[in-house]
C-alpha cells in the first residue's frame, strides 16, 4: 500500500472515529478535528468557549500536531492552564493542498500516537 492510499485511509478511519462520537454520525471536517484536539489538549473538555478562545484551541492544536515535525516546542503552561508553543522553525511556504495533506499527515500521527488508530 503506498504511503498516500494509508493515509487516505487512516485519515478516513480518524474522521470516522470522531464524526461518530462527537457529531452524531454528521462527518467533521479538517477544522473541526483540530478544534476538537484543541480542547484534548487543553483538557477543559466541559467549558464553554468564546469565539476566540476557540481561535486560540486551534492554535495550540496546530501547534501540538506540528511539534513532532519540528515547527513548535512546548513553552509552558500559563496561570489559567493553556499551553503556550515557541517556534521552533518556520513553515515552509506552502500551497492550500500541500497544507492539508500535511495537517491531515499530523493527525493522523497523533490519533496513532495516542493509539486511537492503527
Amino acid at each position: 500500500m503506498s504511503r498516500d492510499e494509508q493515509l487516505k485511509n487512516r485519515w478516513e478511519k480518524v474522521v470516522e472515529i470522531l464524526s461518530n462520537q462527537f457529531a452524531d454520525g454528521e462527518v467533521l471536517d479538517l477544522d473541526a478535528i483540530i478544534y476538537l484536539i484543541g480542547v484534548q489538549e487543553l483538557g477543559k473538555f466541559k467549558q464553554a468557549f468564546k469565539k476566540d478562545e476557540k481561535v486560540n484551541l486551534m492554535h495550540i492544536a496546530i501547534c501540538r500536531l506540528l511539534e513532532p515535525y519540528g515547527y513548535y516546542e512546548f513553552d509552558f503552561f500559563d496561570k489559567d492552564g493553556w499551553p503556550h508553543y515557541k517556534v521552533k522553525e518556520q513553515l515552509p511556504p506552502l500551497k492550500a493542498g500541500e497544507q492539508t495533506i500535511l495537517m491531515k499527515d499530523a493527525i493522523v500521527n497523533y490519533f496513532l500516537e495516542k493509539e486511537v488508530i492503527e
